[in-house]
């Protein structure tokens, strides 16, 4: 299992989970290129280590464990691991 980044994340992109993710897999981060770009935060499901930071930190409640995703955002889990590619799933 890993997080994943949903909706109420568009348009905010609050770097607090950033700032608090031990393995640093949320990007983009305010400091790398595409960030102005990107329309919400993504969690490489690959390096997640689920230690549940983020979900604290998140001021707009938009990170949720994959298995708890409300049902009308289940698509930002595969909108989170197509930000890194095909081989993350």
């Amino acid at each position: 299992m890993t997080y994943v980044i949903a909706e109420p994340c568009i348009g905010t992109k609050d770097s607090s989970c950033v700032e608090v993710c031990p393995v640093d897999c949320i990007h983009p981060t305010p400091d790398e290129p595409g960030f102005a770009e990107a329309e919400l935060l993504y969690i490489d499901p690959e390096e997640c280590i689920d230690c549940d930071a983020c979900v604290e930190s998140c001021p707009v409640d938009a990170i949720f464990a994959e298995d708890q995703l409300p049902a009308e955002w289940l698509r930002f889990t595969a909108i989170n691991a197509h930000y890194y590619g095909p081989s993350a799933s």
